[in-house]
């Protein structure tokens, strides 16, 4: 849950136009190999592509994104660990005042990196669960990783280091869902988890609209059936009101109209207070899209960040999306689209139909255990 300061922080830089909140993208290598990531690339692989920025322009870049106004930062990769002077990085962008987690696959969180960070935490560390058992975190990402991530997640928690459990649902891993949330509260984590899995359209652009996931219909009726089983009555009520006050009435409308219509501005705050810095020091207002991107070497932090801002304010939604029906509870977004599509003013069919499903069993279960409305 997002705490009072930073929806605080968030508005005012809204109204001021400053990056409050920053992901640096260290890394896109992983000792994991998942199916469906979004980044992976090997170390081959990368440095065929080009070069990781260095500790010290990572440092650098912190610097000048402190003075346009940011305050909160995430590391991720791939996996950040990885790098060998992850700790340098982490330590001195604490030191200048950011507020810094991480994301993590859990595995390396042991030994001399385990205890600097009981010496000095993290604000959080995001650690995706892929499974619980040996077996399927070899299926989803080949290697047997199970005990390991499991003992070191304990072994955080236990040295009151905050942890966020995700869990990224496949075809490989769907069994296991209601397990890993049953383990993650057992360990006093947050948890939450997602079906919908991105394109991964920043490393193969033939793969638009494509992953290793599930089914749209399977995938919604799989959110709304584990948000039934984990919600309590009175959570539910509250879900149910919400469902029914997002569904409006489709409105009637000129077809001819619609088509040269334009939608809605994007609803997140991608490139109005956040950023997402890629591992080549490429700027953008989402880690799923792969343009608008800005070179921060080149054209420096500031810079960066108002053309990153200002293409934000450009894209527009697909207007069939504003006048849909579900719209409020489909909140379609801008790389949604883009990585379902190839582009931001078209429908991504995947994602409606993934809605569409989750409201029609959200329906159902209501009738099951409340008599309809």
């Amino acid at each position: 849950m997002e705490t009072k300061i930073s929806r605080y922080l968030h508005a005012k830089g809204k109204r001021l136009g400053l990056p409050i909140n920053g992901t640096f993208e260290l890394t896109p290598r992983c000792n994991f190999n998942c199916k469906m990531c979004y980044v992976h690339l090997t170390e081959s692989e990368q440095q065929k592509r080009g070069r990781e920025l260095t500790a010290d322009q990572w440092i650098k870049i912190g610097e000048d994104a402190i003075k346009a106004g940011t305050v909160f930062l995430l590391l991720t990769g791939g996996e950040p660990t990885l790098r060998p002077d992850f700790l340098e990085i982490f330590r001195t962008l604490k030191a200048m005042g950011l507020i810094v987690s991480i994301n993590s696959n859990g595995m390396l969180l042991q030994g001399e990196l385990f205890h600097a960070l009981c010496e000095d935490p993290p604000s959080r560390i995001n650690i995706t669960l892929y499974g619980i058992t040996n077996e399927t975190y070899e299926k989803q990402c080949g290697l047997p990783a199970y005990d390991r991530v499991i003992t070191n997640i304990k072994n955080l928690r236990e040295a009151g280091i905050e942890v966020k459990v995700n869990m990224s649902v496949t075809p490989d891993n769907s069994d296991d869902l209601q397990a890993v949330y049953d383990k993650a509260k057992e360990l006093g984590a947050h948890v939450q988890s997602t079906p919908y899995m991105f394109p991964p359209i920043r490393l193969h652009p033939e793969l638009c609209g494509q992953n290793f996931r599930l089914p749209a219909d399977e995938a919604g009726c799989m959110m709304a059936e584990h948000e039934f089983a984990n919600s309590t009555e009175d959570q539910l009520k509250r879900r149910y009101d919400a469902l029914d006050k997002g569904i409006l009435l489709p409105s009637d409308r000129d077809e001819e109209c619609l088509e040269e219509a334009e939608g809605e501005a994007m609803h997140c705050r991608g490139g109005v207070t956040t950023f997402w810095l890629d591992w080549d020091g490429k700027m953008a207002p989402c880690g799923q899209m792969s343009e608008p991107a800005f070179d921060v070497l080149k054209l420096g932090f500031n810079e960066a960040w108002q053309r990153t801002r200002a293409a934000a304010a450009a894209i527009r939604l697909p207007a069939e999306c504003s006048v849909c029906p579900i719209k409020n509870i489909c909140h379609p977004c801008a790389a949604m689209c883009y990585c379902e599509t190839g582009n931001f003013n078209k429908k991504p069919e995947y994602v409606c139909k993934m809605r569409q499903s989750y409201i029609g069993r959200m329906q159902e279960l209501r009738d099951e255990r409340f008599g309809g409305r």
